[in-house]
């Protein structure tokens, strides 16, 4: 038996020692929104990469919400290629948790022998067995060539750009694993991203001017703001049923590229004919596009539309994409991630997987996003990879398999003894 089949052994034998790091966790309550609550968390984080011979770096992104990124300097970083691990901290709400049958941020073994509590899925079992695995390696004398990063950030519940300010703040890496809700699964994902179209008129009219604005001989070049959206959301929706028929991607349903007209807010009183009217809407778009690309799309596209309005024409909506928050700015991003399925990385990811699994491992997409966009947004290949169910992340009696997040552990500490001692293309 080589050092590594001694790691994962260690890891199967132990495996009550990541339960217990998990519950650690658990315990924790970073639910997002209402977010700002990760403190605890975080610390219990730096304290385990410090343990374990990471420099840390942490940092504030909100009051109330810090970054942590820990650093295994690798002993021949320049010839061997590094690595980023990422996960985020903060959980879905919870809400009422009446309806739980158990408590959900105490670690609870259950009846069929799941672990149940918030976030065992989405996504602190990822965090809890990445670190374990890291933790095995280093007790079994595994060093690694390579740098390994490792991020434990905040916000992707809410949209917040926890990983962007990682990315921002100067790190990078030869490959990233996020290692968020894929059931192991290996997979890229569409992107998502929000915008405000918004319409307004110079002046404000009282409503008994509306015969002045819409009859013949009136004089009165107004219009209702409400009533001039209703054109622009007739735009989107021929230009969504333009993407239906002329995109697709494998792995996704047709159709799967949408424009949801959100949340629309218009009009001051009814005494006043609305002189403003806004449209949320959010956008899902697929892994070969860029969410530059998409905006670009449907602004074209809507203001060609306005252009054929004579008061659209003189008064065209504006745009105002994203956010770094759902909360503080109510706008988001997630950027696509298209696989570069030819990557050395993801081939050895898939040899420490198989070489645990004894089958070769699923490549798809997943059906939702994370924050792996950001990766690929920034020129770093990247894979989602991680335990649990998508359909347990942010369901009552959120729960998972605890075989799966010891195997998540073992292929972890497999390819990470792998990549990071592997020299450099």
């Amino acid at each position: 038996m080589n050092n590594v089949e001694r790691v994962t052994a260690a890891i199967a034998e132990r495996r009550e020692e990541l339960f217990a790091l998990l519950a650690e966790l658990i315990a924790h309550p970073t639910v997002s929104p209402p977010a700002r609550n990760s403190g605890g968390a975080q610390s219990l984080i730096a304290r385990k990469l410090r343990e374990l011979g990471f420099d840390v770096d942490r940092w504030t992104v909100f009051p109330g919400d810090d970054n942590v990124v820990g650093r295994l300097r690798g002993t021949a970083p320049e010839r061997a290629n590094s690595l980023i691990v990422n996960g985020h901290i903060d959980v879905a709400e919870v809400g009422d948790d009446s309806g739980w049958t158990y408590p959900p941020f105490a670690l609870t073994r259950g009846r069929d022998g799941r672990l149940y509590g918030r976030g065992v899925a989405d996504m602190k079992g990822g965090l809890a067995a990445s670190l374990f695995a890291i933790q095995m390696l280093r007790e079994h004398g595994i060093e690694l060539k390579g740098d390994l990063i490792f991020q434990s950030v905040i916000g992707e519940e809410a949209g917040e750009a926890g990983t962007l300010a990682a990315i921002e703040r100067g790190y990078t890496a030869d490959y990233a694993v996020v290692v968020d809700t894929s059931h192991l699964h290996m997979q890229g994902q569409g992107g998502v991203i929000t915008g405000w179209i918004t319409v307004e008129s110079p002046v404000t009219l009282h409503d008994g001017m509306r015969a002045r604005t819409i009859h013949a001989g009136g004089r009165v070049h107004g219009a209702s703001a409400i009533e001039k959206m209703m054109k622009i959301i007739a735009s989107l929706q021929e230009l969504e049923r333009h993407w239906a028929v002329m995109k697709t991607y494998p792995g996704f349903p047709p159709g799967s590229n949408t424009i949801n007209p959100a949340v629309i807010e218009g009009g001051r009183h009814a005494a006043f004919i609305a002189d403003r009217c806004a449209l949320w809407i959010t956008v899902h778009f697929y892994p070969n596009e860029s969410h530059e690309a998409i905006i670009r799309e449907i602004e074209d596209h809507v203001l060609a539309a306005a252009a054929a309005d004579p008061w659209l024409r003189d008064h065209p909506p504006a745009f105002r994409w994203g956010g770094r928050s759902m909360i503080e700015e109510r706008g988001e991003i997630f950027p696509s991630l298209e696989l570069d399925l030819g990557h050395p990385a993801l081939s050895r990811l898939k040899r420490a997987y198989e070489a645990e699994m004894q089958c070769p491992p699923v490549v798809d997409m997943s059906g939702t996003v994370t924050d792996a966009g950001w990766f690929a947004h920034a020129g770093i290949p990247a894979v989602i990879f991680g335990p649990g169910e998508l359909s347990q992340a942010h369901a009552v009696d959120e729960s998972i398999d605890p075989d799966e997040l010891v195997r998540f552990a073992q292929i972890m500490a497999r390819f990470l003894a792998d990549w990071c001692n592997t020299e450099k293309e």
